[in-house]
């Protein structure tokens, strides 16, 4: 290799991210200004953006330096990428678009490809994110290849073709960007749905306004639902912010067509999705930059956000069915005995009083309402502990007949005691060939926590739930997949972005691991012996977990202990 040693190289890096932390943790930009002040919110939240001062080309370099240093240079995105670009020959600066893709790495090499002056700059990737913010974890040894063309122009070496997009290093990666949601509804506009992007943390308010404008990520298109309609766009660069106000320009024949509880529900959706952002306290919707009146009549209520279940969990004690709260237990109200059925698993309706549970060994799911016996709904080989939505309907996924997975649903709410119950039974291509452990619906009901094994290797991962108008489930989406660092068989939603995972053992100690969309890497709970069922309510200090010396509440970095005798607490949903 030409050009700078890896040892000078790896120290002059090393340099520059220690200049980049330290300017992270010292170099503030005043938040105070002048009334009227205009902020240019393509760059979202100056204050906390950091500045990377990379290095321009040297004088002599190799192509294998020049290829180094480029994407060294691709952190530095100040006006418009301009150090990198120097790396670049005329034309492919006019043509490289580096908002199109971030390839984010764990370590690089470059590779002679054997054609004369083309080269392939191989990634370990970790990450990487499209324009729009949607990011796709990849576990170590992923390997990419980015081919690159150089010439010599004046007698340098000069990059003359380049895919899109920037690559940068992961601990880069970590202080530049930063994950934001933005939020969707659920088809009733009740919920707001969060879809979490990762976006460079000077430029976040024009690229949420952007990413929201193109729609949900690829799990959860067909089971959310967005007030702007499609093809609507930003017809300026910017997003500025005035005042407070961030002055969103949007197309106008589709802007001022729109009725006023649509035009409520964008502004309602921008509102959400810009609450992060310390500079925005309200939002403007404009055409051709005139201010669009939104009035609220209030017809349109605002959406809940990260939806809380109640205080109360369901439990089996002695063989019966019981509430479990405060420490305390008490009767399940209205519910006639089901001990001969001897019941484990048990799940209780956030919105009714619908139970469902499953027999002891696990292989019939049963649902009983107030007034009526228990109902057997269907008899597998293994079924998965079942759950709720809000819409009532009870989900358990096991093997068919022919052994292929298939994920089930059953309505038991307000059908008389003789009469037939809605079903609904789906077998998503992705389930192909894999166990369901785990599956989970999530508070606002759009969305489901899947934990699936096939040939010893475990997937946690998260489906969007495509319903009819009538609310009926129709599909599952191609889930996007939450990478953790073992096994788990159970999980549970804790919030609208983590959920709560571990291997259960009756014997060993597990370490239950807290799994987020807005973060890279998993975070683990203290460990506790013997744990063998979880259960979460709202937030990360409602975590509950089971062993054979009694129920446990996360309590800081340990396990506080709680009543010992039911057992497979369940929080509503």
């Amino acid at each position: 290799m030409t050009g700078t040693p890896p040892r000078l190289r790896n120290a002059a890096f090393a340099l520059m991210t220690l200049l980049l932390l330290l300017l992270t943790s010292c170099a503030q930009i005043p938040r105070s200004g002048p009334v009227g002040k205009s902020t240019d919110e393509s760059a979202g939240k100056p204050n906390n953006a950091p500045v990377f001062f990379p290095v321009a080309p040297r004088e002599g370099a190799g192509p294998e330096s020049v290829i180094e240093d480029f994407y060294l240079a691709g952190s530095g995105y100040e006006d418009d990428y301009a150090v990198a670009r120097e790396y670049l020959t005329q034309a492919a600066s006019v043509a490289w678009k580096p908002d199109q893709r971030t390839l984010v790495f764990r370590s690089t090499r470059v590779v002679r490809t054997g054609v004369e002056n083309v080269f392939n700059y191989e990634l370990d990737v970790a990450y990487s994110v499209d324009a729009d913010g949607i990011a796709t974890q990849f576990p170590e040894g992923t390997k990419e290849n980015i081919p690159v063309t150089l010439t010599q122009v004046d007698g340098q070496w000069r990059i003359s073709a380049i895919p899109d997009g920037i690559a940068i290093p992961e601990q880069t990666f970590k202080v530049i960007y930063g994950a934001y949601p933005i939020y969707f509804y659920d088809p009733g506009f009740t919920y707001a749905v969060p879809d979490v992007r990762w976006f460079n943390k000077k430029k976040t308010v024009k690229a949420m306004t952007s990413a929201l404008l193109s729609g949900p990520a690829p799990y959860l298109k067909g089971a959310v639902v967005s007030a702007f309609p499609s093809g609507m766009k930003l017809t300026r660069e910017s997003v500025p912010v005035v005042s407070g106000a961030a002055q969103v320009d949007l197309s106008a024949k589709e802007l001022v067509e729109a009725s006023s509880e649509d035009r409520l529900r964008m502004q309602t959706q921008l509102a959400l999705t810009f609450r992060g952002q310390p500079d925005v306290v309200n939002v403007e919707l404009r055409a051709n930059q005139d201010l669009v009146r939104v009035e609220d009549n209030g017809s349109v209520l605002p959406p809940v956000r990260d939806k809380n279940v109640p205080a109360r969990q369901i439990a089996v004690n002695d063989g019966q069915l019981v509430r479990y709260e405060n420490n305390r237990i008490s009767p399940l109200p209205d519910i006639q005995s089901v001990g001969a059925l001897g019941p484990v698993s048990p799940a209780e309706s956030p919105v009714s009083q619908s139970v469902a549970f499953l027999n002891g060994s696990r292989t019939t799911l049963y649902s009983i309402v107030p007034g009526q016996p228990a109902r057997a709904l269907t008899t597998r080989s293994t079924l998965t502990h079942p759950s709720f939505g809000q819409q009532d309907w009870v989900w358990t996924a096991g093997p068919g007949a022919n052994g292929a997975t298939e994920v089930l649903a059953y309505r038991p709410t307000n059908v008389a005691e003789a009469a037939a119950m809605p079903t609904v039974t789906l077998a998503p291509a992705w389930l192909a060939g894999r166990t369901v452990k785990e599956f989970r619906v999530s508070r606002e009901g759009v969305r489901a926590l899947v934990i699936s094994e096939q040939n010893g290797k475990t997937r946690v991962q998260v489906t969007g739930i495509v319903r009819n108008a009538d609310g009926t489930p129709r599909d599952l989406t191609a889930p996007t997949t939450l990478l953790t660092d073992r096994d788990p068989d159970q999980g549970v939603w804790v919030s609208d972005t983590t959920v709560a995972v571990m291997k259960a053992s009756a014997t060993d100690n597990v370490t239950p691991e807290l799994l987020s969309l807005a973060a890279s890497q998993p975070q683990q709970l203290a460990p506790w012996p013997g744990l063998t069922a979880i259960s979460a309510g709202n937030g990360p200090e409602e975590i509950f977990g089971q062993s054979a010396d009694g129920i446990f509440q996360r309590l800081g970095n340990g396990w506080s202990p709680q009543l010992k005798g039911p057992v497979d607490p369940s929080f509503p949903g």
